[in-house]
C-alpha cells in the first residue's frame, strides 16, 4: 500500500504540495528573487563593461595600430624626401664644383696666354730695340769705312738730299 500511494499521491497531497509550492515562490520572491535578480543584473551590467571595454580597447588598438602605419609611412616618405634633397644639394655641390674648376682653369688659360702675350709683345720689342742697335752699329760702322775720304761724303751727302727732295 505504501508503494501505491507514491504512485497516485491523494488529492489533500497534492494540495498541500501545491500551497508548499506557491508559500515558497512567494517566499523566494519576497525575500530572495530580488537579490538574486539585482545580483544577476550587476553581474550582467559587469559583463557588459568587460565587453564594452575590451571592444574600446580593440578600438583603440586599431586605432593605434593606423596611426602606427601612417607615422611609419610618413617617416618613409619624410626620409625618402631628405635622400633625395641630400642627393640634389650633392649634384648640386658637385655640378658647382665641376663649374668652378672649369672656370678657374679657362680663368689659368686666359692667364696663361696674357702673360705669354704680354712676354711675346716684351721679347719682340727687345728684338726690335736689338735690331735697331744693330743695325745702328752696322750702319755706322759702314758710314765710318765709306765716309773716311772726303769724296764719299759729299756723294752721301748729295744721294741724301737728292731722296729728301723726291719724297
Amino acid at each position: 500500500m505504501y508503494a501505491n500511494s507514491l504512485l497516485t499521491p491523494g488529492t489533500g497531497l497534492i494540495i498541500w504540495q501545491a500551497i508548499i509550492f506557491l508559500l515558497l515562490v512567494i517566499l523566494l520572491k519576497k525575500l530572495a528573487w530580488k537579490p538574486i535578480v539585482q545580483s544577476l543584473k550587476i553581474r550582467e551590467e559587469s559583463i557588459q563593461e568587460a565587453l564594452d571595454s575590451a571592444e574600446k580597447a580593440k578600438d583603440e588598438m586599431a586605432a593605434l595600430q593606423s596611426d602606427n602605419k601612417k607615422l611609419l609611412e610618413e617617416a618613409r616618405q619624410e626620409r625618402e624626401v631628405i635622400l633625395k634633397e641630400a642627393r640634389d644639394v650633392a649634384n648640386n655641390l658637385k655640378e658647382e664644383a665641376k663649374q668652378d674648376a672649369v672656370k678657374q682653369a679657362e680663368k689659368m688659360i686666359e692667364d696663361a696666354k696674357n702673360a705669354i702675350n704680354t712676354e711675346k709683345q716684351a721679347a719682340l720689342a727687345e728684338v726690335k730695340t736689338q735690331v735697331a742697335e744693330l743695325s745702328l752699329q752696322i750702319t755706322e760702322k759702314l758710314l765710318r769705312q765709306e765716309l773716311k775720304d772726303e769724296k764719299a761724303q759729299k756723294a752721301l751727302i748729295e744721294d741724301f738730299i737728292k731722296d729728301v727732295k723726291v719724297n
